[in-house]
């Protein structure tokens, strides 16, 4: 290799931090000076760099001289990632601007939400329909009524084990009931 740059590069690719140490020192005022002009922020442009920089070191051994300089390479990813960086700001404040207006809020259609719940309210109307007396009882009491176990074996006069294989059973063939609709 002619090039110094891609030797050092390649040197990388094998982990070397000397190397690194020099095609950070060669490369890092472009890439910066690339980011900065893309973002125009300096702040960010650090940023960017940052990671640009931290990509060539990781990416190294993917560099092919034959594609390119290694200047050519690493300032592609800087440009690709400085404009990745400007997208994702610009989206970032048109979400805060659209919640600042009050456009934050989930948008749906209120006639359709209605008409879903009425059809699942009528599911479970019609799923309890299908439980005998004494499920349909004890599930009432425990998911509308919030009654626990012991409460609702007090109310019905029956064993709290009794209760407990009403609801089993009774869940059971609700999700049956419900799994069929």
């Amino acid at each position: 290799m002619d090039d110094p740059l891609a030797t050092a590069v390649a040197r990388v690719a094998q982990g070397d931090r000397d190397a690194f140490a020099e095609v950070f020192d060669t490369l890092a005022p472009r890439v910066l000076a690339v980011a900065r002009a893309v973002v125009r922020n300096h702040a960010l442009a650090e940023e960017v760099a940052q990671e640009v920089l931290v990509e060539v070191w990781r990416q190294a051994p993917r560099y092919d001289p034959a594609l390119g300089s290694v200047g050519a390479w690493t300032l592609t990813i800087a440009h690709r990632r400085a404009v990745d960086r400007v997208r994702a700001v610009r989206a970032r404040e048109d979400r805060e601007d659209r919640v600042a207006a009050g456009d934050g809020r989930r948008e749906y259609d209120e006639v359709a939400e209605q008409v879903l719940q009425h059809d699942e309210e009528g599911s479970v109307r019609a799923a309890l329909g299908a439980l005998t007396d004494l499920q349909r009882e004890a599930v009432v009491l425990a998911y509308w009524g919030g009654c626990t176990s012991t409460e609702i074996s007090s109310r019905l006069g029956v064993p709290v084990p009794t209760v407990k294989s009403r609801l089993r059973d009774g869940l059971l063939r609700l999700r049956t009931q419900l799994g069929a609709a």
